[in-house]
C-alpha cells in the first residue's frame, strides 16, 4: 500500500458521542409525551432534523434548534416556554458531556504517528468539535484537522490537495460506511470501517461493499497488523 496519511473521524470513532444525543432524544420525547406517544416524536424529531442539515450542518446546535422547532410544530406553537428552555437546557448539556476516548484509541495513535501523518476528518459545529478534540486529550497526535460541514467526495478531494498527496495515499477510518467510507473509496483512497454499535438513522446504509482498498475491522486496534510492519 502506498498510504501516507491516515484520517480518522472523531465522533464514535475516537470517543463518544451518537449515545449522548440518543439519551437527549429520550428526554425530550418524554418532555412532549402529553402531545404524542414516544416513537412518533422521535420520528418527527427526525424529519425536522434532515429539513434543517442544509440550514443548519450537523452538531449539537442544530440539534438544539430541530428540538425547540419539533415541539411547537407538534404542540401547536402551544408548548410553553418551560418548553423551550428545557430543549436549550438539553443542548447546553450535550455541549457540556465529558470526553470518554474508545477503548484502544491512543495506544493506536502512538503507534501510527512514527510511520504516518495523522489527521482528523470529522463534520459537525466547529466550535464544539474543537472543543471536543482538545478536551480529548489527543491534539498532539494529528499532523492536520478537518472540520468539514459535510463529508462528500469534494470534501475529502479537497483535504487531499490541501495534503498534497494522491487519493492513493490517504487511508480513512471511521464508523459510517456513508460519511466515512464510501466517499474515499469513490474517489479512489482507501477505508476502514470500525462499526459503532449506535449509529444515528441518517448514516446508516444497507451496502455491501466490496472494494480491494476496503477493509473492515471490529475493533480499531486491529488496524495496526496491515499498517504497521
Amino acid at each position: 500500500m502506498s498510504i501516507t496519511v491516515i484520517a480518522f473521524d472523531a465522533d464514535d470513532t475516537l470517543w463518544v458521542n451518537e449515545p449522548y444525543f440518543r439519551e437527549t432524544e429520550t428526554k425530550f420525547c418524554s418532555l412532549l409525551e402529553d402531545y404524542l406517544p414516544h416513537h412518533t416524536v422521535a420520528k418527527e424529531l427526525f424529519k425536522t432534523e434532515i429539513q434543517n442539515l442544509s440550514l443548519y450542518g450537523y452538531g449539537v446546535k442544530g440539534f438544539m434548534l430541530s428540538m425547540i422547532e419539533t415541539a411547537l410544530r407538534i404542540s401547536n406553537n402551544t408548548a410553553g416556554t418551560a418548553v423551550v428552555e428545557k430543549a436549550i437546557q438539553y443542548g447546553k448539556d450535550l455541549l457540556e458531556k465529558p470526553i470518554e476516548l474508545l477503548e484502544g484509541v491512543e495506544e493506536v495513535l502512538n503507534l501510527l504517528k512514527k510511520r504516518y501523518r495523522l489527521v482528523v476528518a470529522t463534520k459537525g459545529d466547529l466550535l464544539d468539535q474543537e472543543r471536543k478534540l482538545k478536551k480529548s486529550g489527543l491534539e498532539h497526535y494529528f499532523h492536520h484537522i478537518e472540520i468539514m460541514s459535510d463529508k462528500q467526495e469534494t470534501d475529502y478531494k479537497k483535504l487531499i490537495r490541501h495534503l498534497d498527496i494522491q487519493p492513493d495515499e490517504l487511508m480513512m477510518v471511521g464508523n459510517s460506511l456513508k460519511s466515512d467510507i464510501m466517499p474515499v473509496l469513490n474517489i479512489g483512497g482507501h477505508a476502514v470501517h470500525v462499526p459503532y454499535h449506535i449509529t444515528w438513522e441518517h448514516e446508516q446504509v444497507e451496502h455491501r461493499i466490496e472494494h480491494r482498498n476496503f477493509r473492515q475491522v471490529q475493533h480499531i486496534k486491529e488496524i495496526l497488523p496491515f499498517l504497521l510492519p
